[in-house]
């Protein structure tokens, strides 16, 4: 199994960018799908999550941000609107799956993706 995510850039504060995460190789099911990220100095800390029927978003980018899924696609996006310059991070995305029927859930990461917001 492969999380590939894609979508960082540069932009500018005010601006937008959107976020791809696709989910390759052997997969039955995908449970939980969410975005964290890192920025320098700090913490990995989550951003917003999304299972089949719910969304949760960090205090800090609600309103902001949202979280969505394709399900025909195996991939998870977020939408990034109003960036500010503390938005800048490696943001990763994360999924849990079970790749075979009845064997059991693992969690993942993908490689991270860097998003620059600059004043």
């Amino acid at each position: 199994v492969q999380l590939q995510a894609s979508g960082g850039g540069l932009v500018q504060a005010g601006g937008s960018l959107r976020l791809s995460c696709v989910v390759s190789g052997s997969i039955f099911s995908i449970n939980v799908m969410g975005w964290y990220r890192q920025a320098p100095g700090k913490q990995r800390e989550l951003v917003a999550v999304i299972t089949s029927a719910t969304t949760s978003y960090a205090d800090s980018v609600k309103g902001r941000f949202t979280v969505y899924r394709d399900n025909t696609k195996n991939t998870v996006y977020l939408q990034m609107n109003s960036l500010k310059p503390e938005d800048t991070a490696v943001y990763y995305c994360n999924a849990d799956i079970r790749s075979v029927a009845g064997t059991r859930i693992k969690n993942y990461w993908g490689q991270g993706t860097l998003v620059t917001v600059s004043s």
